[in-house]
């Protein structure tokens, strides 16, 4: 059997692994699902009843686990196609295919060695550190439980940014010739609590990385953008679904306020381009399109929506490139690593202590060793 080359050799992986955060796939699922997602914060139930409205307003389904198979499909195409043996499987945080079944489904088929993308491109506790938590959980039972190593983060793979380039230029495209020109770029992304923002990335490195990666990948976006239409537009980046205590401090402003400002300054147009997302999922829909997008109709600002990744081909390729990267660093090889921006390429195993868990430390896995870690 001939050797795989450097371009197709997923060695040492025998797997992929798809992690997600997962969604209620009908109405009887969306409780039990805010449950599993917010467990140990003491929301009582008519809170989560509240929230759950926002789902029903869609059937009471989430499109993220459709999206998530969408791209599945698309990514075992991709590997198929380029000569990249490998089984791909998913599994959710939240809620079905859970990752603990997954898991336990893989160590049954033997699996030795996987490589884990995550659905979430940036440094906090919540979308990287939980992750890692939810692995170890996963593997605890597990007498057999495969190695697992998280591929790097890729909010500043070209792969993930020319595909929202594009859609940002769309968007813009769709505007009215007459306020084209003016509009700002609010760039998106979830709100967390500005102490999670602080103790985000490496402890050595002073916090902060969630929001600063965020801002380096606007700045490529906005200078891309001037590249393609002769236009530098005004921009800022903005939040949305902030879901916790009133009297804890979030990152700020939110979307809606944003909105409100833009219009008091006489802007004549805006596009929100959702860049912490990675899909169309339930936080695109209901804050942006549903939402906010009610907000700049009272106002009567002109706003467009630019598009998510999604399972657009570059980004599906830009996973196939992450692994076949990993792998030839784990086989002890030289690799050339794509990044966009100032920050550059990230580490392939988290740092000590990287995005502490603010309750305090867990078992976390795919990171530098710690006396927890895996």
């Amino acid at each position: 059997m001939p050797t795989p080359d450097r371009a197709t050799d997923p060695t040492p992986y025998d797997a992929l692994l798809l992690v997600s955060f997962g969604g209620p796939e009908g109405p009887d699922d969306v409780v039990p699902f805010l449950e599993n997602v917010t467990r140990g914060r003491g929301i009582p139930r008519e809170r989560l009843e509240e929230v759950g409205e926002h789902y029903h307003l869609f059937g009471g389904r989430s499109p993220i686990n459709d999206q998530n198979r969408e791209f599945l499909a698309s990514l075992r195409a991709d590997l198929a196609e380029s000569g990249v043996d490998l089984p791909v499987y998913w599994g959710n945080r939240n809620w079905d295919p859970y990752l603990t079944d997954t898991l336990a489904q893989m160590a049954a088929d033997g699996i030795q060695r996987a490589a884990c993308f995550m659905t979430s491109a940036y440094s906090s506790w919540s979308s990287c550190r939980q992750y890692r938590e939810n692995l170890a959980d996963a593997v605890a039972p597990l007498e057999r439980a495969p190695r697992l190593d998280k591929l790097r983060h890729y909010f500043n793979h070209p792969g993930f940014v020319e595909p929202v380039v594009d859609a940002t230029l769309a968007a813009l495209a769709d505007l009215p010739d007459d306020v084209r020109d003016g509009a700002h770029l609010a760039f998106v992304t979830h709100s967390i609590p500005t102490a999670m923002n602080d103790s985000s990335g490496p402890p050595e490195l002073g916090g902060g990385a969630y929001v600063r990666q965020h801002l380096d990948v606007a700045e490529v976006i906005t200078e891309r953008v001037r590249e393609e239409t002769g236009r530098s537009h005004a921009h800022e980046l903005v939040y949305c679904s902030r879901s916790g205590a009133p009297h804890v401090p979030w990152l700020e402003p939110d979307v809606n306020d944003h909105l409100e400002a833009l219009h008091e300054r006489r802007v004549p147009a805006v596009v929100m381009v959702p860049v912490g997302f990675v899909s169309d999922h339930m936080e695109v829909i209901y804050d942006l399109d549903t939402e906010a997008m009610a907000t700049a109709e009272r106002l009567g600002l002109p706003a467009r929506r630019a598009g998510t990744a999604g399972s657009d081909p570059r980004f599906v390729r830009a996973v196939r490139d992450l692994l076949l990267e990993r792998a030839a660093v784990e086989r002890g090889e030289a690799v050339a690593r794509n990044a966009v921006g100032e920050i550059g390429p990230m580490w392939d195993r988290c740092p000590v202590g990287c995005c502490a868990n603010p309750k305090g430390p867990r078992p976390a896995l795919t990171g530098e060793r710690e006396p927890i870690d895996q």
